[in-house]
């Protein structure tokens, strides 16, 4: 007997009858018949499907204009080597000797445009982005995730830490997200970046966290999360999510020979941010805390005669006079090694701890001063106005 394909259903109880009779013997392979399922199985979804759904609504996309003279955009203008030319393009608005958002290759219009991304931390309005995205701004809009374009105003923006703060009037409720806590993170990590990458709208890249505490010398408070989370231009001021949805950093540079994305990107960690955001909701300003010392850090020679087994502390090299830090007793010569109990490692570590505290603020100072360990208590008094 031939069976052909199709056929075998049909046959088999024939055939099975006829060897429970006696007849010639027959090994016959029967296929397991499975039930059909009444509806079609839907496979878990993967990635960060959730993540994105519930964050997404709440990142916004910026666009922003300011006036130029054409002088602004000639490339000729910058000098040799200019910092952000090839080392460390900030995305968000045309570099040198590229076309401007109109197309003028050497801004020849009167105008300058910019985009960015920012997202919004209160039901009100308010949105958090770089504040290089709004600098000099005449006009802001932001564009929600549902569509809609409404006008923005900046409440206030700080050049150090490169954060800004706009507020926006949506006549309803806004989906938000919060700030989770970047001192928790740790390298290796799981992270989500979303913006608007060279204005195509909401784009969501994944990648880890690479590295922490980067200096970028791009400012005296640099302490940036590096990611491999692809960012590119428009991006700026974006959120950095974690796996629940927390932002922990905001997007704010790149590393990039060629101004797109090479998997070297920096974020302003939440922890900084978050008390940025915090004093430019309250007035428009940041207001930091200041010592008034000249430092350098502790060289290995000096930690090799002081018996320290690694290189560690702040040297005072000069005190100014009549500072909060003269007014406290703090001497030339002086090292500090903690501020409220946190280790200082380096001029940096000093710099930022001094700077988020607020001014009028006491801060004990654990120093070594001639060998020997001292605790001193400053009232902090209001940083000067430095150029970024």
């Amino acid at each position: 007997m031939q069976l052909t394909r199709g056929s075998l259903r049909g046959r088999v109880p024939a055939l099975l009858v006829g060897a429970l009779m006696g007849a010639t013997a027959m090994t016959v392979a029967v296929p397991a018949l499975m039930p059909q399922p009444a509806f079609a199985y839907a496979a878990p979804q993967g990635g960060y499907v959730d993540l994105v759904a519930k964050v997404a609504p709440a990142v916004v996309y910026i666009e922003v204009t300011k006036s130029a003279a054409p002088a602004e955009f000639n490339s000729q203008n910058m000098p040799q080597g200019f910092p952000f030319d090839q080392f460390m393009q900030r995305f968000g608005m045309p570099m040198p000797g590229q076309p401007d958002m109109q197309g003028n290759p050497f801004g020849g219009a009167p105008e300058m445009r910019g985009v960015g991304t920012g997202f919004i931390i209160s039901a009100d309005g308010q949105i958090v982005t770089n504040a290089h995205v709004v600098d000099g701004a005449d006009s802001v809009t932001v564009t929600l995730a549902d569509g809609r374009k409404i006008d923005g105003k900046v409440v206030g923006a700080d050049s150090a830490t490169d954060i800004a703060l706009i507020k926006i009037d949506a006549g309803k409720d806004l989906p938000t997200v919060a700030f989770g806590d970047s001192t928790q993170i740790k390298v290796g990590q799981d992270v989500v970046a979303i913006g608007n990458p060279f204005g195509l709208g909401n784009s969501v890249t994944a990648g880890i966290v690479s590295a922490l505490g980067r200096d970028i010398n791009s400012g005296p408070f640099d302490n940036y999360i590096q990611t491999d989370a692809a960012i590119n231009k428009g991006n700026s001021g974006g959120p950095l999510f974690n796996a629940q949805g927390e932002v922990i950093g905001i997007n704010t540079a790149i590393f990039s020979p060629s101004g797109g994305s090479v998997g070297i990107g920096f974020a302003v960690p939440s922890e900084t941010a978050a008390k940025i955001v915090a004093d430019l909701g309250a007035d428009g300003t940041v207001e930091r805390g200041w010592l008034g010392v000249q430092i350098q850090p502790v060289t290995e020679d000096i930690a090799a005669a002081l018996g320290f087994d690694k290189v560690k502390g702040v040297l005072i090299a000069d005190v100014t006079a009549d500072t909060p830090a003269a007014k406290a007793g703090l001497t030339r010569g002086d090292i500090v090694l903690s501020v409220n109990g946190s280790e200082v490692n380096d001029p940096r570590d000093l710099t930022r701890m001094i700077a988020t505290d607020a001014p009028g603020a006491e801060v004990t100072l654990g120093l070594l001063r001639s060998g020997k360990p001292v605790d001193t208590t400053v009232t902090l008094g209001t940083r000067p106005e430095q150029p970024a």
